[in-house]
Order: structure tokens, then C-alpha cells, then sequence
């Protein structure tokens, strides 16, 4: 049975979170929407734009810009509201964060006063539509030696810039290919001779008739896997002329005679920090996955509760496919990752909203870096379980997965590629190490590596005492959370200090070579790390749930993706002594029973995600 009206509402309050209000509010514009159908391409896309203009029209836009311009100061409640638009069209979506986002985000974060004040209303509005110009052809994540130039001219007060090779043509930009005018094209400034690294400029790519501007190249990207109501293109500047108020200078500004300043020093640090301030377009793709997938998974319950296959030999009927095991398997564990990430994405909003130091900052961007990355990986894995779960139905358009498949793919891979992501965690982690323990004299490492060997010991024992409590028959040893969080807490803090034991054999010389030998080993590090701010977080969101049955449900969702979790490492805790071979047994048995616990609650736990019924007309979820 599942669990009541009300305990459904109280969970979806509890998924709601802080900005709840926000969330109902674009649920009931996103649903007075309808979905396209099926459109040749650039039909396509004139739907994209003309859905563009209803949620303008709606007040989508005006929650995260200052309330000077005529936006409601609510950055919390921007990256919310984009996460509601993952239940319905992707290139909508997608269209959306990049005017509004990536092209607005960036003229609000790295523009001063006059760029506010001349472009931020027209932003909103629509009637400047605009572009994100970073991604070149040769240079994708390693934004700091992009090849485009602007080039400082005092005679005229100008900015020159220019695409010098091929491969420093922008490319892949959103919104290029058909309607944008301006572009935030992001190159290496220069005056007087000198580079002074990526910078910002406003540089018009059309005019009011749509047709290029003077030494603008535009070419479209042509048809692409998913999202193709997005016009994707590319961007060739040649000695396109742009004046000095069109760079955006909040970190570094030129005078009229060539002088460069900028409140910070050093190219580097400058770079990271306008880099960090951008950080809320990968904080959204993460929601926006999430969105995405509880869409596939409530998809696939619906229909996991009514697809029927083979039949029970005792009563000669045939079994809805949700109740078989190795369905619940491929759903539940899923479904309670997915719970898990919602909480996390919840605290890192919150923790967008509220940053006010460098250090938080600094904490900020790597939780962004990492659940970007798990997030994306995990809609996609997810997406395709769906996809494989419906069978031959799930392939069908009218079925909406196969589309879902397609348009999140590229989601591993904008807003920062995964696995680079994940080492940029990684490095944080042992830098913030560094700063902890500092670097270890010969008997500082003695002891270091004996604090290890004790530390295993004493988790050796506890592991014992729960292989204890598991054969004298007490089954939910394994459900004891502080257990699960010590565990998780465990593997991280291991696999850090083993990563950084290894890296510190490391010289000046043969240092690429070392972190390059090891990147299996920083890339899991990264994820244990990720793994643990996760779990933490669903713990909060079960200790804050207020209404007793939907926070009973949430502590059996919050298990399923701790020994989850748990079971799918599982060789790396057998291989360090934190599981013994009957442990891991248990483990998965314990993951079988919260499966069975949890199927009968499969359907609340999909609707309480608040998707609108708009969004969901596949046949399969009828």
C-alpha cells in the first residue's frame, strides 16, 4: 500500500525545501505550456522562441536580477525555477539558461553599473536575445588559454577583436545560429602589447535585421543528437571593432589611454574569480538533470505499475513487471540516488544564496564542480535504465524517454566536462589537506601512517561487532545511519589521505606524470567525496521532515541509497577491510529488502516530484 493523500503532500513540501513558493509557481506556468509534438527543425526552434516569450511574459526571468533593474533579487529561487523547466521541454530549457543565465548571468556577475543599467531590462524582456561566446573549437575546459583576442586601440578607444586560427573559432554557442544579436565573447585581453588573460567583451553579432554585423561570421552547427529546438553555431570575428564600454570590467578595466587596472591581483587568482562568479549555470545543469530524471522515473514506474509479463504459477496471472525484483532493482536504487541528489542540489541553492566570504566561495564552486558531475552522470545512467525498463515502448518519441535520452547526453559535457570536474574537486581536497596536516616531516608520516593503521583497527572491530549483531539475528544492523555515515566518511578520508601520500612523492620535474599515473585515484577520491556530502545532506532532510509518515518513507529512501551506494562500491570496502565477505552479502540483502519495503510506495515516491501532468501525456503513463 502506499502511503496517504496528505503523507504524499507532506513529502513534496519536504522536496519543495525553501523555495517552495518559487517551485509551485513555475510548476503552474511550465504547465500552462504544451509540449511541440513532433517538429521538423526549425520549426522547432521558432516553438523554443515563441515559449521563450511565455515565460518572459510569465515573470520567469525576473527572479534572479536586482530589484533596480526590475528583477526580484532571488538567485536561489532563478536556479529553482530553471530546474522546473527539466520536467518539460529540454530546449526549452536550454534556450532559457543561455539568454538568461549564461548571457544575462554574465552582464549582472562580470558588468558594472552602465552595463546593468543599459542591457539588463532588454535582457529580461527578450528584446536584447544574446549568447555565452566562451567554447572554442580547440579549447574546451581549458578556458584559460582561449585564443580569441581583443586587442585594445587608444587612438579610437576601441576594443579590436578577432578569431586568429581556426581553432579559436567559438563554437557549440546557444542561441548563435538563429536569434541572438550580442554575444559575451570571452578572449584574451591586450593593451600596449601586454596580456593581460580572458576577459569579457559585448560584441553585437547582428543587427536588427538579423543579418550578421560587419566581420561576423555566423554558421549553424547544423542537426545534433538532442536538444535541437536550440540554435546551436559558431562565431568568426574578424577585426570586429567594439568600444571600450562594451568590456565588461568588474575585475579589470582599461582607460582611455591603454592602462590596464583590475582590483585583483595576478592573472590567475583574476581568472579563477571571475570563473567562481559564474558558478550558478553549473549549479543549474545539475537541477536540470535532476529534473530530467525524475521525469524518466516517473515514467517508468507508471508504467512499471502497469505492464504485465508472465504469470505467477499459483494463480495463473500475469505479474506487473514493478514486481519483480530485478525490476525494483533497476528503479528503487535509482529513485533513492535521485531523492538524494534533490536534498543536495537543495543545500547547494541555498548555499549560492547566501555566500558572502571567499572561503564560502571557494566551498561554493567545488560543490558545484562535483554534484555537477554526479548529477549528470547519474541522468544519464538513469535515463537509459528507464529507457531499458519500458522495453521496446521506451524507445518510442511518443514515449518521451527516448527524447530525454537524447537531449541530456550533452549534459556530462557542457557547464564543464565530468571528469575534469571531478579532478578540480579533487585538487580542493588536497589543497584544503595541505592546509590541515601540512607537509609531513619523515616522523610526522610515521605517525600519520600509524594514526591510519589504528584508525583501520578500530573499524575493523566495529565492522566485527555488526557481523555480530547480524548472525545473533538483529537485520537492521546495517540500517543504523551513523553506521552508513561512517562508512561513507571512511572511505573518503582513506582514499584522500592514500591519494595524497602518493602525490607527495611527486618533484617539481615529474609532477604531470605522478597526477596523471594517479587520476583513477583522484577521480575516486572526488566521487567518495561527493558520495558523503550527499548522504549528509538527505540525513538533514529526513531529520527535517516534520510530518511522521513521509519522514518514515524518506529515512527507508535515505537507507536504499546509503547501502546502495555501499553494495556498488563494494570492492573497494572489501579490499580495505571495511567489509568482510558475509558483510557484503548483507549489504546486498538488506538492499533487496528495501526494495521490496519501498516498491509499494514506488508511485508516491515519483508523484510527490510535482511534475505536471502537461509533461507526462506518454501513453505508457496513462
Amino acid at each position: 500500500m502506499g502511503i496517504t493523500a496528505g503523507g504524499v503532500e507532506a513529502l513534496r513540501e519536504s522536496l519543495d525545501g525553501r523555495w517552495g513558493a518559487v517551485r509551485r509557481g513555475s510548476v503552474e506556468l511550465l504547465g500552462g505550456l504544451k509540449p511541440p509534438g513532433e517538429l521538423e527543425r526549425e520549426e522547432y526552434r521558432a516553438w523554443v522562441a515563441e515559449q521563450l516569450h511565455a515565460l518572459a511574459e510569465g515573470g520567469h526571468p525576473l527572479i534572479g536580477f536586482p530589484a533596480e533593474h526590475g528583477g526580484q533579487d532571488d538567485v536561489g529561487g532563478s536556479v529553482v525555477a530553471f530546474e522546473v523547466l527539466g520536467f518539460g521541454d529540454l530546449s526549452l530549457m536550454v534556450k532559457a539558461g543561455v539568454q538568461w543565465g549564461l548571457f544575462g548571468g554574465a552582464v549582472q556577475a562580470l558588468g558594472t553599473a552602465g552595463h546593468h543599467e543599459r542591457y539588463l531590462r532588454a535582457i529580461m524582456s527578450l528584446e536584447l536575445p544574446g549568447c555565452f561566446a566562451m567554447t572554442e573549437t580547440g579549447h574546451g575546459s581549458d578556458v584559460q588559454h582561449l585564443r580569441t583576442t581583443a586587442t585594445y586601440d587608444p587612438d579610437t578607444e576601441e576594443f579590436v577583436v578577432d578569431t586568429p586560427d581556426p581553432s579559436a573559432r567559438k563554437d557549440y554557442i546557444g542561441n548563435a545560429a538563429r536569434d541572438g544579436r550580442m554575444a559575451v565573447v570571452f578572449a584574451q585581453l591586450v593593451t600596449g602589447g601586454v596580456t593581460h588573460g580572458v576577459h569579457a567583451v559585448l560584441v553585437p553579432i547582428r543587427d536588427g535585421g538579423g543579418a550578421p554585423m560587419p566581420g561576423v561570421r555566423i554558421e549553424d552547427c547544423g542537426p545534433k543528437a538532442g536538444l535541437n529546438g536550440v540554435d546551436n553555431g559558431r562565431l568568426w570575428f574578424e577585426r570586429v571593432r567594439v568600444p571600450r564600454a562594451n568590456l565588461l570590467n568588474r575585475y579589470g578595466d582599461v582607460a582611455p589611454d591603454g592602462t590596464y587596472s583590475s582590483p585583483i591581483e595576478g592573472e590567475g587568482r583574476r581568472f579563477f574569480t571571475m570563473l567562481g562568479t559564474l558558478v550558478r549555470g553549473r549549479i543549474s545543469v545539475a537541477g536540470g538533470a535532476g529534473s530530467a530524471t525524475k521525469k524518466a522515473l516517473a515514467l517508468a514506474v507508471r508504467y512499471g505499475e502497469t505492464r504485465r509479463q508472465f504469470t505467477r504459477p499459483d494463480t495463473g496471472e500475469e505479474v506487473v513487471v514493478l514486481d519483480y525484483l530485478a525490476h525494483q532493482r533497476r528503479l528503487l536504487p535509482a529513485l533513492a540516488t535521485t531523492y538524494a541528489l534533490h536534498f543536495a542540489q537543495e543545500e547547494m541553492v541555498s548555499a549560492l544564496h547566501d555566500v558572502s566570504d571567499d572561503r564560502q566561495q571557494r566551498e561554493l564552486e567545488s560543490r558545484a564542480a562535483g554534484l555537477k558531475a554526479v548529477a549528470t552522470w547519474h541522468a544519464t545512467r538513469t535515463i537509459q535504465t528507464c529507457r531499458e525498463a519500458c522495453g521496446g515502448a521506451g524507445y518510442l518519441s511518443e514515449n518521451l524517454i527516448a527524447g530525454l535520452k537524447a537531449d541530456t547526453d550533452v549534459f556530462t559535457t557542457f557547464e564543464g566536462d565530468n571528469t575534469v570536474l571531478l579532478q578540480l574537486v579533487a585538487k580542493g581536497l588536497l589543497t584544503s589537506y595541505r592546509d590541515h596536516v601540512g607537509d609531513l616531516d619523515p616522523w610526522g608520516m610515521a605517525r600519520f601512517v600509524a594514526d591510519q593503521a589504528v584508525n583501520v583497527v578500530i573499524e575493523r572491530t566495529a565492522a566485527r561487532a555488526i557481523i555480530d549483531r547480524l548472525v545473533s539475528g538483529s537485520s537492521d544492523a546495517l540500517l543504523d545511519r551513523g553506521w552508513q555515515v561512517r562508512q561513507f566518511e571512511d572511505r573518503e578520508k582513506h582514499v584522500l589521505e592514500g591519494l595524497a601520500r602518493r602525490l607527495r612523492r611527486a618533484s617539481k620535474e615529474d609532477a604531470f606524470d605522478v597526477f596523471n599515473a594517479a587520476q583513477d585515484h583522484v577521480l575516486h577520491a572526488a566521487r567518495a567525496h561527493v558520495d558523503r556530502v550527499v548522504l549528509e545532506a538527505f540525513v538533514a532532510a529526513v531529520d527535517r521532515c516534520e510530518d511522521p509518515e513521509a519522514a518514515a518513507l524518506l529515512d527507508q529512501v535515505c537507507d536504499l541509497y546509503a547501502l546502495s551506494t555501499i553494495e556498488a562500491d563494494r570492492a573497494w570496502f572489501l579490499e580495505h577491510g571495511r567489509l568482510t565477505p558475509q558483510r557484503a552479502k548483507a549489504v546486498s540483502q538488506a538492499v533487496n529488502e528495501l526494495c521490496a519495503r519501498l516498491r509499494p510506495r514506488a508511485r508516491d515516491l515519483v508523484d510527490a516530484f510535482g511534475i505536471p501532468e502537461t509533461w507526462l501525456t506518454a501513453p505508457i503513463a496513462a
